[in-house]
């Protein structure tokens, strides 16, 4: 077998196989007679019609089973001695085939590009400062009175105001065709979830009073239906109900937890805030070294690993629109931009798995039950019960691959240039 390697682009490859015409001739007689025990030719006994006669009328099937064959055989044969590992399926062109010649092929497939003098150490990048004021504290204990208040009807009835928890009906029609309707649909006033020309139309409104609303769709809405379009809402406010807010005192924070003073409430509040502005500023510091990697390294990102992460995000964002009761819409601003981060994704976890490879970082038992245990903390899951669940292969290889990456962007962190900046407004 003869094999001829041209590197097309950076992660393209082509194979140029030869199979010699003994090795072709060889499974030519080994495939006819296996056929010669099974044909049954009329006027031949079982076994006895001659070769001559299987190949009048088998020979042109025979050939390209055999061909077939050898090419499946010898495309791994090659693979396996030019330690190359394909991405996608190759794609085979046969130049040349028959029961008697070297059989001639072609095999082209995606591989992982060669990266050279990869420069990812002293990298610049930047992190937030997190500081935690009394009045985001402040903030974050309304928001626990909040959660935790009574509805109750106003005394005496008066007309709803921003603040108030409503409940309304609702039709809305376009061009006369009912586009949407909905029953005992409740809404905070002034918590920008309801479209404004709505919110506009029911303050003032009381319990009982029906309402319309004109509402403009812009030119560049996500369902191309209603693009441009006016929509007629005709509403009825059927309830009014005003927060009424606990008192701010420590029978308040024992009520909300396991707290004995609202000091102590406060004191966990803060706590909270810190951890959730030290992740963003961790993400947002990741996030800019990632991106500081992939301009210092242009790398090229095979396609069939770019459009198999293009559907992992895609079935992400579909999960969470059904999560949030509603339903994606593709368009072409959207898919450029799954491109472009896909693309991203894509360049970076080759760059990061040459480091890790560099620097020798590799995942081992400890790492993988303290990742559990962590994972425990997080969801709430028994250790156990997360052991089996991750025993299998595919959910083993995610989480090693995360703590893989985990272990790559400490490495670029403490090798990294970066700088403290003021939070972005």
């Amino acid at each position: 077998m003869e094999v001829q390697v041209e590197q097309l682009t950076p992660v393209l490859l082509e194979m140029s196989i030869t199979v010699e015409s003994d090795r072709v001739k060889k499974e030519m007689d080994k495939a006819f007679k296996q056929l010669q025990g099974r044909a049954k030719v009329p006027g031949f006994r079982p076994g006895k019609a001659p070769r001559d006669v299987l190949t009048h009328l088998y020979g042109g099937a025979v050939t390209n089973d055999v061909c077939s064959k050898l090419v499946d055989e010898t495309l791994n044969e090659a693979i396996s001695k030019q330690n190359v590992q394909p991405l996608s399926q190759p794609q085979v062109e046969v130049q040349k085939a028959s029961a008697t010649e070297a059989l001639q092929f072609k095999a082209r497939f995606e591989v992982r590009p060669e990266i050279t003098n990869l420069k990812w150490e002293g990298l610049e990048a930047e992190k937030p400062k997190h500081v935690v004021t009394d009045e985001q504290v402040g903030e974050a204990i309304e928001q626990l009175r909040k959660a935790h208040a009574q509805l109750k009807a106003p005394e005496p009835a008066r007309a709803a105001k921003t603040g108030d928890v409503i409940t309304l009906d609702f039709v809305a029609k376009v061009d006369g065709k009912q586009l949407d309707a909905a029953k005992a649909m409740t809404a905070e006033l002034g918590e920008g979830k309801l479209i404004k020309e709505l919110e506009e139309a029911l303050i003032g409104a009381k319990a009982g009073d029906d309402k319309s609303a004109e509402v403009q769709f812009p030119e560049n809405h996500q369902n191309a239906a209603l693009r441009g379009k006016k929509a007629q809402f005709e509403l009825k406010l059927v309830d009014v109900k005003e927060r009424i807010l606990p008192n701010l005192d420590d029978e308040f924070a024992k009520d909300v937890g396991e707290f004995e003073t609202l000091a102590a409430l406060k004191d966990d509040a803060r706590k909270r805030l810190e951890k959730s502005a030290n992740d963003q500023a961790d993400q947002t510091l990741v996030t800019g070294l990632v991106a500081a990697l992939c301009n210092a390294n242009q790398v090229a990102a095979p396609p069939s690993l770019v459009q198999q992460q293009m559907q992992l995000t895609l079935n992400e964002l579909r999960q969470n629109a059904r999560r949030a009761g509603q339903q994606l819409q593709m368009n072409k601003e959207l898919e450029g931009q799954l491109q472009h981060d896909s693309e991203v994704k894509v360049r970076a976890g080759l760059l990061m798995a040459e480091i890790a490879k560099l620097s020798n970082i590799t995942v081992g038992n400890e790492d993988i039950e303290k990742a559990l245990k962590e994972l425990s903390e997080e969801t709430g899951k028994n250790v156990a019960r997360l052991r089996a669940e991750y025993n299998d292969q595919s959910k083993r290889q995610m989480l090693i691959g995360m703590i893989l990456e985990d272990k790559v962007l400490d490495i670029m962190i403490s090798k990294a240039n970066v700088k403290e900046v003021e939070p972005k407004k």
